[in-house]
């Protein structure tokens, strides 16, 4: 490892990439989906046979300009009782032309930004214009990181937030209403906190439904990310059932990772014609919503050109560079 590697700590990562860069980078990454000039092998997800812990490794490529990315990491959802991310990762940045090592970043910080933005890029294609309310199923980094994000595409008017912890919900509200100057709210239940909003955010890694179909007001879009493999689902069938629209990250990827996918296409709920790539909506390809009170749903697991595209963004602003994304 040469002396001229960067080595980008999470701290200099959350300064360098502001959620405005961070959406930007995520709007390129489903773009290059979209157009299909992406590059996006298969990942990995493998659950560990000891704990409720699983291992990843993600490969990809943005353009030809942006070197090969790889990140590996793991989900530890058992961290959370003690204070600590419940993902770690590292991700290692190639250059384009000669392969050789140019970055080292924390996929942990780059994994939050990344996901948020990636959720805020799925609002803005999907929701209805006027969508001004959001409703958190979670409290914890994802559930925050994507109120801010949203906040950036949506004039967000409201928050409701809720989680297992009454503290922890608490907390997590009276920050976001310092942060975003708006009310925040934090419910007693699930259902509460979506019941009659147009924008849903599901951040939680359980295993079993915490959000229910039948609470969806019509027009709501919904965005969850924790059903990233196939023994989580974090939405219940019903949710899949009214859903005029299921878009995902990539339809091979979701196929295989995306609980709520997983179980639809096994109960013939879904087909795999049926899911729609993000990509091709942000590109104009497809069309998910069709009418005002179309629910639509879109179920993100992660794909490694999001980190790809998120990870060239930071060095670009590290370099000093104008981002080229």
């Amino acid at each position: 490892m040469t002396d001229d590697v960067l080595r980008l700590s999470g701290e200099r990562i959350h300064h360098l990439l502001d959620t405005d860069r961070a959406i930007r980078s995520q709007h390129a990454a489903f773009t290059a989906l979209g157009d299909g000039t992406a590059e996006l092998p298969c990942k990995i997800m493998h659950p560990s046979r000891h704990d409720d812990s699983v291992v990843f490794s993600y490969v990809a490529r943005l353009s030809a300009d942006t070197g090969p990315v790889a990140k590996f990491g793991s989900v530890n959802p058992r961290n959370s009782a003690a204070g600590l991310p419940t993902v770690h990762a590292v991700i290692n940045a190639l250059d384009p032309v000669t392969g050789q090592l140019v970055a080292v970043l924390d996929g942990t910080a780059v994994t939050t930004l990344r996901t948020a933005a990636a959720g805020a890029v799925a609002f803005d294609v999907l929701a209805t214009a006027d969508s001004t309310e959001l409703g958190l199923v979670g409290a914890g980094t994802q559930a925050l990181a994507h109120a801010r994000a949203v906040a950036r595409v949506r004039p967000l008017r409201s928050v409701r937030i809720w989680s297992p912890t009454p503290d922890r919900r608490a907390q997590a509200a009276r920050a976001l209403a310092a942060e975003l100057g708006i009310p925040v709210k934090a419910v007693d239940t699930a259902r509460e906190a979506v019941t009659g909003l147009p924008m849903v955010a599901v951040c939680t890694l359980s295993r079993t439904p915490v959000l229910r179909g039948a609470w969806l007001t019509p027009g709501c879009t919904v965005v969850s990310v924790g059903s990233f493999e196939p023994t989580r689902s974090e939405v219940d069938p019903e949710t899949v059932r009214r859903a005029a629209a299921v878009v995902v990250d990539d339809p091979d990827t979701a196929r295989d990772h995306a609980g709520p996918v997983v179980s639809a296409l096994r109960d013939r709920l879904l087909s795999p014609e049926d899911l729609i790539p993000l990509g091709g909506v942000v590109t104009g390809r497809r069309e998910a919503r069709r009418s005002a009170d179309d629910i639509v749903l879109h179920l993100s697991v992660g794909v490694g050109v999001q980190d790809a595209a998120a990870a060239w963004a930071v060095i670009d602003a590290a370099r000093g560079k104008e981002s080229r994304r």
